[in-house]
């Protein structure tokens, strides 16, 4: 390789096989600027570096937990691992259990005869849940570990040597505990995941009546805006009974329907009727009814497990000082009251007071969120707040933060992390409806939307709710809706900040225009 003298800003590197022409960075790029921070960065830990510390050799670690166990968690066996000190000679510290009931009575027995006051198992599946109860109950202190973080250790080549890595891991603290409620929470966690299931199955069978419909040429969802509504069920039972005249059908429409005329109706329920779609139309008829009352029988035991629920402990801390809000901060009085939730699949019991008591704050104020929203959410995180140490670490852990990859100096991605989260699915759904409002978190989602587009806004928006949520119920204070005004004067402000800080990076000073008198 030969260089050619220097020619101004550039230099031409020559090889064989190919040439290599380098710029100088200019002052204003992004890779000068990172260039800065990384040397900020540097000059900062070695200023840290120069203060005395006490050095520890690299190969000691202390342990965290010494009686720890490690359990790999299988649907037909479970592998123990123990602490091998206070073993007898020859005695393995590894044992294999069956997943019955007197098998796992024998392992906790066997964890309690060693002293053993912790364990940590990988979340597999759901085999492990009968196994976690038991071990809670017996007092042992139980961390339930995500296996995607474990899964890059080197050596694990089978379920023997599985359960001594998450032993050893877990002894010296490097296993991260992943979060689950109290009892009563998950009681209720169960209820409502059934009764999302049991939604999903009757809007199954409303697909099945449609497609029988359309079958026959009877185009009823086009007409009517619900299908399985007042209207649409009455049509629907006749034409089951029987009645095929359009216009004695069309008479029980209701007055309110207003999506069609009389006339559309008619013509959309002349139509050949077929005996195999009759008796599908029945058979899902039949199903989707049968969904209903168990939706009925799911709100009355969730009703009980709200019951079981105890009330709000007053807050152990007082909120934070904010900065002084002005005093028309607070919304106008035109904003219309929540109308209550009526549908389909709408809770048939009144869930608002139970919730009030539980949480000690009404969160049904929140832009976005309704009373079923709300019951989900409690059934998801719960209401003790103190499992998070922060508003941020509450975001990270429904994966509405974004994102951090950096390599090198530079960042690769900010794009948030796949979590499979039903808390956060709630909330983004609840996002979405708030973006439709005219409030300060409605114009937040509008205005991210606007630069940045729909998902990311609603991830923004859903972020905010989650930040609202936290507070309320940690320090147990009434959500107050600011004032529109108010947000688009801060808005604007955060705006011109920015505006003038582009325009100094390119060498320029934004000045505010003087109007002509």
């Amino acid at each position: 390789m030969r260089l050619c003298p220097e020619a101004g800003p550039e230099k031409l590197h020559y090889n064989c096989n190919y040439k290599v022409r380098t710029m100088k960075t200019p002052v204003s790029s992004s890779a000068a600027k990172r260039r800065v921070r990384n040397v900020k960065k540097l000059q900062g830990q070695t200023r840290a570096r120069s203060l005395p510390v006490p050095v520890k050799p690299l190969d000691e670690l202390t342990p965290v937990h010494r009686r720890a166990a490690g359990i790999d968690v299988g649907s037909a066996e479970n592998y123990v691992a123990i602490p091998a000190e206070g073993l007898a000679a020859g005695e393995s510290s590894v044992r294999i259990f069956g997943v019955f009931s007197a098998e796992q009575d024998a392992l906790v027995e066997w964890l309690q005869q060693h002293q053993v006051t912790t364990a940590a198992m990988e979340a597999t599946g759901i085999y492990w849940v009968s196994l976690y109860d038991k071990l809670e109950a017996a007092g042992i202190e139980v961390y339930l570990v995500d296996p995607h973080g474990v899964k890059a250790v080197p050596g694990r080549k089978s379920d023997w040597l599985d359960c001594q890595w998450l032993q050893k891991l877990h002894t010296y603290g490097l296993l991260a505990r992943a979060f689950r409620p109290d009892l009563p929470v998950r009681r209720l966690r169960t209820l409502t995941r059934q009764r999302t299931e049991l939604v999903c199955c009757g809007v199954t069978h409303q697909h099945h009546m449609d497609k029988a419909l359309v079958a026959m040429n009877l185009h009823l969802s086009l007409v009517l805006s619900d299908l399985v509504g007042d209207t649409g069920l009455r049509i629907i039972q006749a034409i089951l009974d029987g009645q095929r005249d359009p216009q004695q059908l069309v008479q029980l429409r209701d007055e309110r329907c207003k999506k069609s005329s009389i006339a559309e109706m008619e013509a959309a329920l002349t139509g050949t009727y077929d005996e195999e779609q009759l008796f599908i139309l029945r058979q899902s008829l039949e199903g989707w009814q049968f969904y209903q009352n168990q939706l009925q029988q799911c709100d009355q035991r969730i009703e009980q497990a709200l019951a079981a629920i105890p009330k709000a402990a007053p807050a152990a801390t007082k909120a934070p000082v904010l900065k002084p809000i002005p005093a028309d901060a607070a919304a106008k009085a035109t904003r219309r009251p929540k109308r209550p939730h009526k549908g389909n699949n709408a809770p048939t019991v009144d869930f608002s007071q139970a919730l009030l008591r539980i949480c000690g704050t009404d969160l049904m104020k929140v832009c976005g969120l309704n009373l079923l929203s709300v019951l989900m959410l409690i059934g998801e995180i719960g209401v003790d707040m103190s499992r998070w140490r922060s508003a941020r670490a509450f975001c990270s852990w429904m994966g509405l933060c974004p994102g951090a990859r950096i390599s090198g100096g530079k960042v690769l991605s900010r794009r948030t992390r796949k979590v499979n989260n039903r808390a956060a699915t709630i909330l983004r759904l609840a996002a979405w409806a708030a973006g439709k409002t005219d409030t300060w978190i409605g114009r937040f989602y509008r205005r991210i939307k606007a630069r940045r587009g729909a998902p990311k806004a609603v991830t923004a928006t859903a972020r905010k709710l989650a930040c609202v949520i936290y507070h309320l119920l940690k320090y147990q204070e009434d959500f107050v809706l600011l004032n529109t005004e108010v947000y688009e004067a801060k808005a604007k402000m955060h705006r011109l900040s920015r505006l003038r800080k582009d325009a100094k990076s390119i060498g320029y000073d934004l000045v505010e225009s003087q109007q002509v008198a």
